[in-house]
C-alpha cells in the first residue's frame, strides 16, 4: 500500500513504511555500523555441493578489516559455517576438481622462517576438502593474486608483482630486498600509464603464472590421480617481460587447464592504449592473438564449457561527440570469427558465465535501477528477462546440472547476500523464483523505507523519464517533513541500483534526513540514448534532470523543500561543484574527490588519454564549474585524499583556494570562512580505513546540521585533534 503522501503521485512503493518508527538500528551509532559484516563474491565447487563467500569484520580495536572464508549451504540445510580465520584474513577462493579450496592470505607459514615470515606477502594456501590444516602450495615475493582453476582438469593460474630484471622468484626476492636495504623507491618509466587508482605502478608488473599437471610431473600426490593436495606447485612465468600489458588484466582459464585467455593492453601511440585478447598455452607458453579490435576495449573473457568459445565484452572508444556501447561478444576459436550477441539489446553486460551445455550464457546489466539477470539463447539469438525484483545480481555461479544459479543479490533494502535462482521450473519453483540461502549474517534492521522516484523532463520529442530512489526516514509525515539530500552518483557511467558501504544512505536517514538517489543523464540502464544524451555535456542534461528530480521529491508533502542539501564523488562530486555555481537552492554542499578546473584535470588524472577521448579543450573548458566560482553562495564542505590519483589532489586544493578567494562567500579578513576542508593525507579516491570513514559522516553530518538544520556550529569528532 501506498502511504497518504505517495497517492496520486505514480510513485511505486518499494517498502511500506511502518505504522510505528523502529527501534535504534546499526545506522544510529557509527561504531556499531562501522562493526557490521559485509559479504562480497561467491565460488561454486565444480559439483555444485559447495558455495564459498567472503565476509570482512573489523579487527578488535576497529582499525582494521580483515576477511574470512564461509561455507554457505546451497540447500539451505545448515547454517553458515566459518572455513578460516587469521589476522591478516583470506580471500582469492578458487575449488580445485576434487573440491580442495585454494585462497591467498598473508598469514603466517609455520614452515618459514622468521625473517621470511617478516616480509611475506600473500601466499596460495589449499585448505583440502578431505578435512586437515590448510597449508601453502605456491608463493612469490611479489604475492598471489587473482587465482583461477581449471574445472575439469589440475591446473591453476595467477598473477603476481615481477621486477623487470628477475628472471624467476629468487632473483625478484634479491632485487627487491636490495631496493628495500638501499632505501631506494625510484622508478624510472618509458612509457604510460605511470599510476593507477590509488598506487604507483613500477618498477615491478603483473606477470601470469600457471601450473598444469601432466603424467610424469615430479609431485605430491594424496591420492591416485592427480591433486593440488600438494606440498608446493612448480609453477612457470607464462608472460615474460609483459610490461604494462596484464594492468588490471582480466583472464579465465580453460576446463581442461591447457590455456588461458586473457586482456592485453597495447600501446597505441601518444600516450594511448587499449585491451586486446590473447591465447596463453600453459605448457608452452606461446602468447596469441586471438581478437584485436582497433575501435574497442575487449574484456572479461569467459570460456565456454567445452573449450571452443569465448564469451567477452566490448565496449567501443569514444569519442568527444560519441559515448562508448557496451556489448557482449561470442569468439569462436575455430575460425576465429567473433559476432555480437543479441546485437538489438540496448543494456551494457557487467557479467556473464556460460550455461553447462553450452547453449546459452546467464547475464547481468543494469536496468531500471536494478541489474536483472537475464538468459542469451545463443540459437535464437534471444535475451529473456530471468529475475524481476528491485534487486542487483553478480557473482554468477551455475550449477552442473543447470538446475539453479547462486547469485550475489543487493539493494537499498539489503546489502549483498547468496541466494538461489531458479532455472528450471520445478513444483512450487517457477523459472526465476529466488531463494535466499542462510548467509553468515543477517541483513541489518533499516531506520526507514524505501520507494521509487519518477518524472518526466521535457516537453514532446525531448521528453524523457529520470527515475530515483528515495531513502524515507520513519516518522516523516506532512506534519513532519524531513530535510532532504540529494546524492549524486559517480562514475558518471554508472547506476544508484546497489547497496553500498561507503555511501550509504541509511546512516543519513537515522538522522532524520530523505535521501534520493537520482539516475539523471549518462547513468546506464536505461539505453544508449540515455547515456548519449548527457555525453560530453556533464553541465547540461545532467544537471537539469538532477534539478527536475529534485523538483518532484521536495514537491512530496513529507519532504521539506526549505532544507536541502547536494552532495556527490567523483563525477557526482563534479556534479555539486557545478550545482554550486548554478543555484543558490540548497542549504549545504559537499563534494567529494571532485572535479573542479576540467583543463587542469585532463592531463593529470592517471589516465589522461581516456580523458581526451571524452571532451576536447573547448568542451572542457565550457562544462569546467571553476568558472562559476564567484556564483558559489552555498557553504561548501570539501572533501579529498592526497593519494587520489583518479581525481587528483590538485583538484581539491585550487577548489579550496577558490572558494576562499573568489567565491560569493569568500573568507573573512581574519581568514574565517563558512567553508569547510576535510584533507586525508593518506586516503584514495575512496576513505577506506574504518576510523577515517566514521570521522568521514562525523565531519559531514555535523556540517549538515549547521547549515541544513540550523543547529549552529557542531561539536567536531575529538580524534582531529
Amino acid at each position: 500500500m501506498q502511504s497518504p503522501a505517495d497517492r496520486g503521485r505514480g510513485l511505486r512503493l518499494v517498502q511500506d513504511p511502518p505504522e510505528f518508527p523502529t527501534l535504534t538500528t546499526p545506522f544510529h551509532d557509527l561504531d556499531e555500523y562501522v562493526r557490521l559484516p559485509r559479504m562480497e563474491g561467491l565460488v561454486l565447487s565444480p559439483d555444485g555441493s559447495r558455495l564459498v563467500t567472503q565476509v570482512s569484520t573489523l579487527n578488535a580495536d576497529g582499525t582494521k578489516t580483515h576477511t574470512a572464508l564461509w561455507e554457505v549451504y546451497p540447500t539451505r540445510a545448515k547454517p553458515a559455517r566459518r572455513l578460516t580465520r587469521s589476522a591478516e584474513g583470506e580471500t582469492g577462493a578458487a575449488f580445485t576438481p576434487d573440491g580442495d579450496l585454494l585462497f591467498t592470505s598473508a598469514r603466517p607459514n609455520a614452515d618459514a622462517s622468521d625473517e621470511e615470515n617478516d616480509r611475506r606477502t600473500p601466499a596460495l594456501w589449499v585448505l583440502p576438502a578431505g578435512g586437515g590444516e590448510a597449508r601453502i602450495v605456491a608463493s612469490r615475493p611479489g604475492g598471489v593474486h587473482q587465482v583461477r582453476t581449471a574445472r575439469s582438469s589440475p591446473a591453476v593460474v595467477f598473477t603476481t608483482r615481477m621486477l623487470p630484471r628477475a628472471e624467476d622468484g629468487t632473483a625478484d626476492d634479491r632485487l627487491r630486498k636490495l631496493r628495500k636495504e638501499k632505501k631506494v623507491s625510484a622508478v624510472l618509466h618509458d612509457g604510460y600509464p605511470v599510476r593507477y587508482w590509488d598506487h604507483d605502478l613500477g618498477p615491478d608488473s603483473t606477470h601470469l603464472l600457471g601450473w598444469h599437471f601432466r603424467p610424469g610431473d615430479d609431485v605430491a600426490r594424496s591420492v591416485e590421480v592427480a591433486s593440488l593436495s600438494i606440498e608446493h606447485l612448480k609453477v612457470s612465468d607464462l608472460t615474460p617481460n609483459p610490461g604494462q600489458a596484464l594492468l588490471e588484466a582480466e583472464f579465465d582459464l580453460s576446463p581442461d587447464g591447457t590455456f588461458v585467455v586473457s586482456t592485453w593492453l597495447v600501446p597505441t601511440g601518444r600516450g594511448a592504449s587499449r585491451t586486446i585478447l590473447v591465447r596463453i598455452d600453459i605448457d608452452t607458453q606461446q602468447r596469441t592473438v586471438l581478437v584485436d579490435d582497433p575501435g574497442a576495449d575487449l574484456g572479461a573473457p569467459v570460456i565456454s564449457p567445452d573449450g571452443t568459445h569465448v564469451a567477452y565484452r566490448r565496449t567501443s572508444l569514444s569519442t568527444p561527440t560519441t559515448a562508448p556501447r557496451v556489448t557482449l561478444e561470442l569468439l569462436d576459436l575455430a575460425d576465429g570469427s567473433p559476432r555480437t550477441l543479441v546485437p538489438e539489446w540496448d543494456r551494457w553486460p557487467t557479467c556473464h558465465q556460460w550455461l553447462p551445455d553450452g547453449s546459452g550464457l546467464l547475464v547481468t546489466a543494469d536496468q531500471d535501477g536494478r541489474a536483472p539477470v537475464f538468459h542469451v539463447d545463443l540459437e535464437s539469438d534471444t535475451v529473456a528477462q530471468l529475475t524481476h525484483d528491485d534487486y542487483t545480481y553478480s557473482d554468477l555461479q551455475v550449477a552442473p546440472d543447470a538446475r539453479v544459479v547462486y547469485a550475489m543479490r543487493s539493494s537499498y533494502l539489503a546489502p549483498a547476500h547468496p541466494v538461489r535462482i531458479q532455472l528450471t521450473p520445478e513444483p512450487n519453483r517457477e523459472r526465476g523464483t529466488v531463494t535466499v540461502l542462510r548467509a553468515p549474517a543477517g541483513p541489518p534492521t533499516l531506520p526507514g523505507w524505501l520507494t521509487e522516484i519518477r518524472t518526466t523532463v521535457g516537453e514532446g520529442d525531448d521528453a524523457h523519464e529520470v527515475r530515483g530512489w528515495l531513502c524515507m526516514p520513519d516518522g516523516a509525515s506532512a506534519e513532519a517533513p524531513a530535510p532532504l539530500l540529494l546524492w549524486i552518483h559517480g562514475g558518471p557511467l554508472a547506476s544508484w541500483n546497489t547497496w553500498a558501504w561507503r555511501w550509504n544512505p541509511w546512516l543519513m536517514v537515522a538522522q532524520g534526513y530523505a535521501v534520493l538517489l537520482p539516475d539523471p543523464a549518462l547513468s546506464t540502464g536505461y539505453g544508449q540514448e540515455f547515456v548519449q544524451r548527457g555525453w560530453g555535456r556533464w553541465g547540461e542534461a545532467p544537471y537539469t534532470d538532477l534539478m527536475a528530480i529534485t523538483d518532484a521529491t521536495v514537491a512530496r508533502e513529507d519532504v521539506d523543500e526549505m532544507r536541502t542539501a547536494a552532495m556527490g564523488g567523483s563525477f557526482g562530486g563534479y556534479m555539486a561543484n557545478w550545482i554550486a555555481g548554478h543555484t543558490d537552492r540548497f542549504d549545504a554542499i559537499v563534494t567529494h574527490a571532485s572535479l573542479w578546473a576540467l583543463d587542469q584535470f585532463g592531463p593529470t588524472t592517471d589516465l589522461a588519454f581516456y580523458w581526451a577521448r571524452e571532451m576536447t579543450p573547448e568542451m572542457a573548458l565550457e562544462n569546467s564549474p571553476h568558472r562559476f566560482v564567484a556564483d558559489i553562495r552555498t557553504p561548501m564542505l570539501v572533501v579529498h585524499g592526497d593519494k587520489d590519483y583518479r581525481v587528483p589532489i590538485g583538484e581539491g586544493l585550487r577548489l579550496w583556494y577558490d572558494l576562499l578567494s573568489a567565491s560569493g562567500l569568500p573568507a573573512d579578513e581574519d581568514g574565517s570562512t563558512v567553508h569547510r576542508f576535510l584533507y586525508f593525507p593518506d586516503e584514495n579516491h575512496w576513505v577506506l580505513s574504518p576510523q577515517h570513514a566514521k570521522l568521514w559522516y562525523e565531519v559531514v553530518l555535523a556540517f549538515l546540521a549547521e547549515h541544513v538544520l540550523g543547529r549552529g556550529r557542531q561539536e567536531l569528532p575529538e580524534t582531529l585533534g
